[in-house]
């Protein structure tokens, strides 16, 4: 029995999980990072939690004789990827990383790219009118000194604590969202910019679609640097690269 692990917590994960468990002879695992309280949860087994670093991880890796480390995880999460590539080195466990391919600007874009969450921030500035904040919930932080704008904000579940963000609208919502919701909500609530993370695939990409059709500007988060190693764009080459690593394991 082939036992493999995959770093989850995206579409791309829970597909791929959900269609390697019909194949058999594999076992498969899927990490939840474990903040939202009522995830989606893929076929097979699920773990929930962190692993505590590269040394938990290693440890996890050979204790649980996994065979295949496939990370799956969202295209920002860089510690995560960093840390999976490190023990996937030491425990001696090949390495995936599905990474969907990346959003490019098309014509009509008013893009702003910036480098990370404190540029976007300080961005701002220079555009008016209410922000749609599409960047999650861990990194608002950068944005509380900006004490004289609106924003609105979409979270899978509504906040349990106060936010760092004085003047800020929850809206409630589990993508993926199309180009009719997209434009209601930033007409209903008059949304003069966007700040979105350079996430990539088809689930998040309608917010850019309504932005372009509205002709409302967005500053562009783009991709942290991550681990070299192989990489695929595509459920589908995840599975390829399984089978393929599947039959040097058997030989």
């Amino acid at each position: 029995m082939l036992r493999l692990l995959i770093l989850g917590g995206t579409a791309d994960a829970r597909a791929l999980a959900d269609a390697l468990v019909q194949r058999s002879g594999i076992e498969v695992i899927t990490s939840l990072a474990g903040r939202t309280r009522a995830p989606r949860l893929p076929a097979g087994l699920v773990r929930t939690g962190g692993f505590g670093g590269v040394t938990g991880l290693t440890n996890y890796l050979t204790e649980a004789r996994i065979d295949l480390l496939i990370d799956a995880t969202h295209p920002f999460a860089a510690v995560i990827s960093r840390n999976a590539a490190e023990a996937g080195t030491q425990a001696g466990v090949p390495r995936l990383m599905l990474l969907r391919p990346e959003w490019t600007a098309q014509g009509g874009d008013r893009w702003t790219m910036v480098a990370d969450v404190n540029e976007a921030a300080d961005r701002l500035a220079g555009f008016p009118g209410t922000v749609f904040l599409a960047i999650g919930r861990q990194e608002l932080e950068p944005f509380a000194r900006l004490g004289d704008r609106r924003f609105i904000l979409r979270m899978v579940e509504p906040p349990t604590g106060a936010l760092p963000i004085t003047d800020a609208h929850v809206v409630a919502g589990r993508g993926p969202f199309d180009l009719d919701q997209e434009m209601a909500l930033f007409h209903d609530h008059d949304i003069g910019i966007v700040v979105s993370k350079n996430s990539g695939g088809a689930s998040a990409y309608a917010k850019i679609e309504a932005a372009r059709s509205a002709a409302i500007p967005v500053i562009m988060i783009k991709r942290p640097d991550l681990p070299d190693g192989c990489r695929v764009k595509t459920v589908e080459d995840a599975m390829s690269w399984v089978e393929d690593r599947r039959k040097l394991l058997v030989d």
